[in-house]
């Protein structure tokens, strides 16, 4: 395959990769008779034993970061309001400002919002921030399981929310794991392959700099936000991030990593790099200002879309790197949307949830182009239009090779953000150059230790 090619993906190759991810896919799965339904009223929701009417004239707010499932859900909210007679109030921000003004919200008890994108899943339980939802779900006269089909959710969807005892604080909404993106122009001028280790990334990060354009981007921001690249590295290194109760990264496995990852930006990075984010990232990757980055696979839309890329039809999508003898292990997640345990509308709001993420609604958001939980959705021609074959096959892979149980660790754990932001300081001060690897990621696990012995 040229650097920069599509993959020649057979929709029967692409339909097997689903199955390896861990679902069978049921009959009408992969052709769905609601494909080209148009409003909230169509057989899908009013096949399901559910009065969508029971809370008609109640009003629930929707919390999020600006993100692609906000990007896919707003248009249809006047949809869900038509079927269910609920009005629902978006409030979506900056991902970081949305984060910080919602941990203030939930810890004084406000009782909006109603429903909220979350990731702190540990630190939101054991604040009693989230409502616990296994009795909505068992609930009758608000869910008919037979209908909302659960079978049909990826596995990670179906293992990741659940906490001590199977209670579900949460439900997945999307699915993303860290990809390997590659501007093929760039690749091929200097007539290389697609890296698949991290040495093999680092010369081809060296090799396809230019005074214009940077080798490769990645976040290294001192905030946890910015960790999961870096998290990428340690885990495909054999290394953790919390065990027994521990901040684990000063390990040599992590060190190693992260040593690597400081050597790629120190390198081959763009100028300011310790400052980026995910939207510096994104940014210089569909300007053309960089040849490679790693990130969310989410990315893939953007990346493809003519309107706003330089490299839409150029992008190679590839698998997470690994360390030589070993197979890779990206950080993947479900970004989660969760019910207020201090919301006034708990059951509209789950109403919400269970519409959010039902087949029909995912079918729609996968058309544009978003990564739902479903393999309805992931096998619907419009997914793979909006998203792109080889980008959809790159984050199948990656997601297979993620470890569900070492990502949930560090999210699930009480005190994440504190260790989150611990060890993006230590990478920070790898990044910058302030530090060697060794000294700031053993302070930094001290921190992290000192914030969870409180």
């Amino acid at each position: 395959m040229a650097p920069g090619s599509k993959s020649p993906s057979s929709r029967r190759s692409f339909v097997k990769r689903l199955g390896a991810a861990g679902v069978a896919l049921p009959a009408l799965a992969i052709f769905p008779r609601w494909a080209h339904a148009q409003n909230a009223a169509w057989p899908p929701y009013t096949d399901a034993a559910i009065d969508w009417k029971q809370f008609a004239g109640q009003t629930i707010t929707l919390a999020g970061a600006i993100h692609p499932w906000t990007n896919a859900i707003t248009p249809l909210l006047p949809d869900f309001t038509e079927l269910t007679g609920i009005h629902v109030v978006p409030d979506f921000r900056l991902e970081t400002t949305y984060l910080g003004a919602l941990a203030i919200q939930l810890n004084r008890g406000d009782s909006t919002p109603d429903v909220f994108m979350f990731t702190a899943y540990g630190q939101g339980i054991s604040g009693g921030w989230l409502e616990p939802l296994n009795a909505y779900y068992s609930d009758k006269s608000l869910t008919d399981l037979g209908w909302y089909d659960e079978s049909d959710l990826l596995k990670t969807a179906r293992a990741f929310p659940l906490w001590r005892g199977g209670e579900r604080y949460a439900t997945p909404i999307t699915s993303e794991a860290v990809t390997l993106f590659i501007n093929g122009d760039a690749l091929a001028a200097k007539q290389l392959s697609v890296p698949k280790t991290f040495e093999e990334l680092l010369v081809t990060a060296n090799a396809i700099k230019t005074d214009e354009m940077s080798g490769i981007a990645m976040r290294a921001q001192a905030s946890g936000n910015s960790s999961v690249p870096a998290m990428s590295f340690l885990f495909s290194y054999g290394g953790a991030m919390v065990s027994d109760n521990k901040a684990v990264f000063a390990s040599p496995e992590a060190i190693a990593a992260i040593e690597m990852y400081g050597r790629l930006l120190n390198q081959a990075g763009p100028g300011g790099v310790s400052g980026y984010e995910w939207y510096h990232v994104l940014d210089d990757f569909l300007q053309r200002r960089t040849a490679m980055a790693i990130d969310s696979s989410n990315f893939a839309t953007d990346i493809s879309n003519p309107a706003r890329s330089q490299v839409a039809g150029q992008a190679v999508f590839a698998a997470f790197p690994h360390v030589a003898g070993r197979t890779s292990v990206p950080f993947m997640s479900h970004w989660q949307a969760c019910i207020n345990s201090r919301s006034r509308n708990k059951r509209a709001a789950f109403l919400f949830l269970l519409w959010a993420t039902s087949k029909p609604t995912s079918l729609r958001t996968a058309a544009a182009g978003l990564a739902t939980t479903r393999v309805s959705a992931w096998s619907s021609e419009g997914f793979k239009k909006a998203f792109g074959v080889q980008a959809a096959e790159a984050a199948l892979t990656n997601l297979q090779n993620a470890d569900v149980d070492r990502a949930k660790a560090i999210l699930f754990h009480p005190q994440s953000r504190p260790i989150l932001d611990a060890f993006m300081i230590g990478v920070n001060e790898v990044v910058s150059g302030a530090k060697p690897a060794k000294i700031a990621m053993t302070n930094a696990a001290e921190k992290a230790n000192a914030a969870i012995r409180g």
